[in-house]
């Protein structure tokens, strides 16, 4: 309150006159005293009778109920006012206190609240929710106080003794709920949380019809977890025993959704229910589960790829709710648990996109997490931390964690530090509600507020389940090794489906024969499905349904020569001129202009096509496509190195003009994001956008390609993986810049080599590109293809501004496409004359191209791989072919651990052989192997990369 402070020095015998006097006052005016004094003599009589003025403007206050004794104090027109000043001072202390108390509840009644379902963490008293703590002794726990508005929500009236208001205060934050919101910043989020939790009175119970829905819910996730363990002893499944509860949550929560407008929702959670989610929410059939229990694959057989366990498997479906048609999600996910987290909400975010950006509410992200996870893993920061911002809101995200107390055999007093494993929500504001696993109707009551919290305020919330877990990790481990005390609690325990059929009974609500026929009715119906299982087989892959209609699988041959990519010149010097305007009141910056002229003047002539525009003019003509364009990273709307500046910023008012945007009326948008400081978070969305729209273009860039080392998860177990674990094509495209200008070992190198190591079964390409035009086509191609591959670009720095690294405008032009190879551009000695051809990628060609022409060396052939995967053989032996007697060099920049030296060294001994070549091997030229990637010092970098350019082309220095 406004006036605690100032009070604390007030409520004193000399000063009672004068807040008596100060009382008149506001009564009369209350515009005439301090706000703080307005502030609590307001809160005093908030929501009490209206203060009322007679005729002649004389006024009066509501008496409070408690004040007797003294004489009233005269107001100054000589009206009574009804309050003395011992009075005043008496029921102003009591109410501060009274008030006090109540907040405390507020703030830390969870402390004292019944989560745990074992009773082996038992809440311990808790100072500042002990009314003694503020003065109140026994003998006025009974006396009543007037409290205004402060309890009306809870007890209905505005007086009310403290032993009411500590039932009240505790019925709602200390039993099988314990709320966290007063750390909310935004008042009207804190109290709408606090409006509902003290007024809905969920405590009266649900109707008999709710709670015989609740019953078959449970009946439905405690049976199948209870048929499998009988069916598949041993097997693991890591079933949802002690949290069975998670199943009607989820229900309730997707019910509570889908009236506030939500039409569809994609789930991401581990594996721990991973199995009774499929069947019980996202309705997979029980037959296709128990036959994958029997070892057969949940894809066709004539479907390429190496599928995975059981319980990283996703699917979906579509279901009415209330009439209405809502598409339910579950993405599959590896079993680094909390991974798939940025990856729904990219996926949330694309299908938001492709249907109204304005109504984010009606697409819905659904995580769940374990505790230990949610606690332990950077990721769930990082996805937190992108829930406000402008590049990747999704209106809010509901996170519901499956809280069984132990994270593989870890106890949470090991595995995070602070009071709750969900204390990391509140970074982002998040109301979190604690809530005890073996009260359903109390689960329920918050699953639904949560969905209404997520839906009114598009803001992320967490509601934390606490339950146990009945077996150990997995269903054949023996958790009484490290547990041997909660699991003897756990083992005396009764199910929550047995207890709660049998509350259910004693109320009235079913018969025990009810619950009983419901029990074996389910056994039956999983006994049918079981018997059915024995033969039955996946007739169809659901991969190519949805936004996916129309793409088809990827061919078995790999290397096919890519589609014509070039756009009609017109088209290009459209994109062009977009390029080099800018509107007449916007302030661009001096410099910018300068390279806007620039553009303008490659397109007037037709040459010097740079790497930057070369970009730009593929996003533009994809755009003029209608293909939408996203790219996302550390700063690159200007780019790390000064180059893109595709959003420009006027230098007086800070207003944005993104040049792209405006080339037509009828284009697709380009939406270009600085990203927050994130790799794996970041990328993991991206990753997520891709999937869900296979007719965008979607790009990461990390601000240096070594940066992207903080995103491995993703990288290996999506972006490599995906498509062979899950049929989940993606067209992501990689930018990551590469290449060795003295700048040190953490700028140097993209690490090359760790994308080739995943390389394999046509998952995606990996290229090290040398022009603007390839560049540009290399993005085309990705949209052109009537299937999706991950990109792997290795993009350059120093080559952003080098004069040969340039296109000419008719590269771009009508029958152009990407090459995977290019031989040799210079006027050199005849094929025949040519007794060294040395093989690069990447910037180190320049580098050789610039000491060849310098010593006129015309024996010498370069050819550029300008794509490693899919390796290109055909067209790499054409090139080698028209030198059968020359020495063939691999020359990198890399050492010769790195790089792409160990990927290609017996891929171009293979080439070699099936053209007759006089030499059965590449001779290596680069960097000696070294555990950094590069060196700090300048002048042991320029002497490396003279050695290595000298001994490639066969000079001495």
């Amino acid at each position: 309150m406004a006036g605690v402070d100032i009070l604390s020095t007030a409520f004193s015998g000399a000063n009672t006159a004068y807040l008596a006097e100060l009382y008149a006052r506001w009564v009369a005016d209350p515009n005439s005293v301090d706000p703080s004094f307005a502030s609590l003599f307001q809160e005093l009589h908030e929501d009490g009778p209206e203060i009322v003025h007679d005729a002649e403007g004389a006024s009066w206050a509501p008496r409070p109920h408690i004040i007797t004794g003294d004489e009233p104090l005269p107001l100054p027109n000589g009206k009574a006012a009804g309050v003395t000043a011992e009075g005043l001072r008496a029921a102003a202390d009591d109410s501060l206190r009274a008030t006090q108390l109540i907040r405390a509840f507020r703030v830390r009644g969870h402390l004292e609240a019944r989560l745990d379902p074992l009773g082996l963490q038992v809440p311990q008293p808790h100072a500042d929710l002990d009314p003694a703590t503020y003065g109140f002794g026994p003998k006025d726990l009974d006396r009543p106080i007037y409290l205004g508005h402060t309890v009306a929500s809870l007890i209905g009236t505005d007086t009310a003794t403290i032993n009411q208001v500590l039932d009240a205060l505790r019925s709602v934050y200390c039993g099988p709920i314990g709320a966290e919101f007063m750390h909310i910043q935004d008042p009207e989020q804190r109290m709408w949380v606090q409006a509902r939790l003290e007024g809905d009175n969920w405590r009266k119970g649900a109707s008999p019809e709710q709670k015989k829905v609740i019953l078959q819910q449970l009946t439905e996730a405690e049976g199948f977890e209870s048929f499998c363990q009988k069916r598949y002893v041993g097997t693991k499944r890591f079933g949802l025993e002690g949290e069975d509860v998670t199943i009607p949550a989820l229900h309730a929560i997707i019910d509570q959704a889908a009236q506030g407008g939500v039409r569809s929702v994609a789930i991401g959670m581990p594996h721990r229910g991973r199995l009774n989610t499929l069947v019980n929410i996202v309705r997979k059939p029980y037959t296709a589960i128990f036959s994958e229990f029997a070892g057969a694959s949940f894809k066709p057989d004539d479907v390429q790829g190496s599928g995975d366990v059981k319980y990283h498997l996703g699917t979906s479906t579509d279901v009415e709710i209330g009439g209405t048609p809502v598409h339910i999600s579950l993405q599959p996910n590896p079993s680094h648990l909390e991974a798939v987290d940025p990856v729904v909400i990219g996926k949330v975010r694309a299908t938001q996109d492709d249907d109204d950006p304005h109504q984010r509410g009606r697409h819905m992200g659904l995580l769940l997490h374990g505790d230990a996870a949610f606690a332990g893993q950077g990721i769930v920061y990082e996805t937190l931390a992108m829930s406000q911002l402008i590049g990747y809101r999704t209106g809010g995200t509901i996170h519901v964690v499956v809280n069984n107390q132990i994270g593989f055999t870890t106890v949470s007093v090991h595995s995070f530090s602070g009071l709750y494993c969900t204390d990391v929500a509140k970074a982002v504001q998040a109301p979190i509600l604690h809530v005890n696993g073996d009260e359903p109707e109390a689960v329920i009551y918050c699953s639904r507020l949560a969905a209404e919290f997520r839906q009114k305020f598009a803001s992320d919330v967490v509601l934390d389940i606490v339950g146990y877990r009945r077996h150990g990790h997995n269903e054949s481990d023996e958790p009484s090794f490290t547990q041997p005390t909660m699991y003897k609690a756990i083992a005396a325990r009764p199910t929550i489906r047995t207890l709660y059929s049998d509350r259910l009974v004693r109320e009235g609500v079913v018969t025990e024969a009810e619950v009983t026929a419901e029990w074996d009715g389910f056994h039956n119906k999983l006994e049918e499905a079981y018997q059915a299982a024995q033969g039955y087989k996946p007739n169809k892959a659901d991969w190519l349904e949805g936004a996916w209609q129309g793409l088809k699988p990827p061919p078995v041959d790999a290397t096919r020569p890519a589609p014509e990519t070039g756009v009609a010149i017109d088209r290009l010097k459209e994109v062009g001129a977009a390029l080099a305007h800018v509107p007449d009141d916007f302030n661009a910056n001096s410099k910018i202009v300068r390279q806007l002229k620039a553009k303008a003047k490659m397109f007037e002539t037709g040459v010097g096509i740079d790497w930057a525009t070369g970009e730009a003019l593929g996003f533009g003509t994809l755009l003029l496509d209608k293909h939408h364009v996203r790219l996302s990273g550390e700063d690159c709307q200007r780019g790390t190195f000064s180059q893109r500046h595709a959003v420009l910023i006027d230098q007086i008012n800070q207003n944005t003009y993104v040049p792209l945007n405006n080339i037509a009326k009828d284009q697709a948008a380009i939406e270009i994001y600085n990203s927050l400081l994130s790799e794996f978070g970041v990328l993991g969305f991206e990753y997520g956008y891709s999937l869900a729209d296979p007719n965008a273009l979607v790009l990461w860039e990390a601000q240096f390609g070594d940066f992207a080392n903080g995103a491995q998860v993703i990288i290996d177990q999506f972006i490599a993986s995906g498509e062979t674990k899950w049929l989940r094509m993606s067209g992501l495209v990689m930018l990551l810049p590469h290449g060795y200008e003295g700048q040190g070992p953490e700028h140097s190198s993209a690490r090359l080599e760790r994308y080739l190591q995943l390389c394999a079964e046509n998952n995606m390409r990996v290229c090290n590109l040398t022009t603007p035009a390839n560049y540009y086509h290399a993005l085309r191609r990705q949209l052109f293809l009537d299937y999706r591959k991950p990109l792997i670009i290795m993009t350059p720095k120093s080559l952003l501004r080098n004069k040969l690294a340039v296109s000419d405008l008719k590269d771009f032009g009508p029958g152009t496409r990407f090459l995977p190879v290019i031989g040799e551009i210079d006027q050199i000695a005849a094929p025949a004359k040519v007794d060294r051809v040395v093989i690069c990628s990447g910037k180190v060609y320049y580098d050789l191209l610039t000491e060849r022409r310098e010593r006129k060396l015309d024996n010498v052939a370069i050819i550029r791989l300008e794509q490693f995967y899919p390796f290109p053989e055909k067209l790499l032996a054409e090139e080698l072919a028209r030198y059968p007697q020359a020495k063939v060099i691999w020359c990198q920049e890399e050492p010769e651990n790195m790089g792409g030296w160990n990927f290609v060294d017996r891929l171009i001994e293979g080439v070699l052989t099936s053209v007759g070549h006089k030499s059965t091997r590449p001779t290596y030229v680069g960097r000696v192997a070294a555990a950094s990637p590069a060196t700090g010092l300048a002048k042991v970098h320029v002497a490396e990369q003279t050695a290595l350019v000298n001994k490639a082309l066969g000079v001495s220095a």
